[in-house]
């Protein structure tokens, strides 16, 4: 019996909140719904509670990011007997038979541990642009050429990535591979948690057949990330990779060598923003090597008891 849980983030999410919810009740399925609220400012906990009730609603006291609260959900829904898990943006919404298709296809074919739709823009208009790019050819082979010739298939295409906007996750996925890895705090955790996917060699798919809408254009624009947050989130990403032969220790050591050359060259500001990296390295090195050999233990229900 297929029993599938929807969870979604929110955060400041008033502005969408009808469209996501109001698009699930209306699900064929008709899944149950787990929102875990990362201490939104607005009214979004208060528009959920006075009209949502039949949601089970999870207010945090601090925004602990995406991932890790996602991490609470999955869990809940876990101890509930979900047999599939929706991952939802809250600035997405679904058609009405976009879960119960996805999760059929998936049921049918459980090697796809992520299975998820066509992701389109906000108005319907076109395809999102960064889902566009994770379909093409190299990527997702044949879907591309497929959708071109109006020839899809009904079937799972196997694809590289695709981001956590709209994932439905098996019961099995969420027992070997666990959680999402909490040294992310919001970007590149579903990057990460594709890799350990792909460690345990489950697949990643794309179903064509039903689609979710997701409104990026909608979203408030913020201020841009300091250069030195990106390094931290890049090296983050680069050293919790399970197929990564890379070495935070080691590289760190050569930093240490590269600034004390630069130094006795008279390449001061050099130095001093190579220093900047290697205090960021010793900053991540103990969570990272900590949450990178728990993730490839194969430990049941890897991070959702964290």
């Amino acid at each position: 019996m297929i029993n599938v849980y929807v969870i979604i983030v929110t955060y400041n999410g008033l502005h969408w909140i009808d469209k996501c919810i109001g698009s699930i009740q209306k699900s064929s399925l008709q899944p149950k719904i787990i929102i875990v609220d990362n201490a939104s400012t607005d009214d979004t906990c208060k528009k959920i509670q006075e009209q949502y009730s039949e949601v089970h609603l999870i207010q945090l006291k601090d925004n602990i990011g995406f991932g890790r609260a996602n991490n609470i959900g999955i869990k809940k829904a876990y101890e509930f007997g979900a047999t599939n898990f929706f991952l939802l943006n809250q600035d997405a919404w679904v058609e009405s038979d976009t879960i119960e298709k996805l999760a059929t296809m998936q049921n049918k074919n459980p090697e796809f541990a992520i299975l998820s739709p066509m992701h389109l823009n906000g108005q319907g208009t076109a395809l999102d642009y960064n889902f566009s790019i994770y379909i093409v050819p190299f990527a997702c082979p044949n879907l591309y050429s497929d959708f071109c010739l109006d020839m899809v298939a009904d079937k799972a295409y196997e694809v590289d990535f695709v981001n956590a906007a709209a994932w439905l996750l098996t019961r099995e996925c969420i027992e070997k591979i666990g959680g999402f890895n909490p040294s992310f705090f919001h970007y590149a955790e579903d990057d990460n948690f594709i890799q350990r996917v792909h460690y345990y060699k489950f697949k990643v798919g794309i179903y064509p057949l039903c689609k979710i809408f997701h409104d990026r254009e909608s979203r408030p624009s913020y201020s841009s990330e300091d250069e030195f947050e990106k390094f931290k989130r890049a090296c983050i990403k680069k050293y919790s990779n399970p197929f990564s032969k890379n070495n935070i220790t080691k590289d760190m050591s050569l930093l240490k060598i590269s600034i004390l050359q630069l130094l006795l060259k008279g390449r001061i500001n050099t130095a001093k923003a190579l220093l900047k990296q290697h205090k960021i390295l010793s900053e991540i090195k103990g969570l990272v090597s900590k949450n990178l050999n728990k993730s490839i233990k194969g430990e049941q229900l890897c991070f959702l008891n964290d």
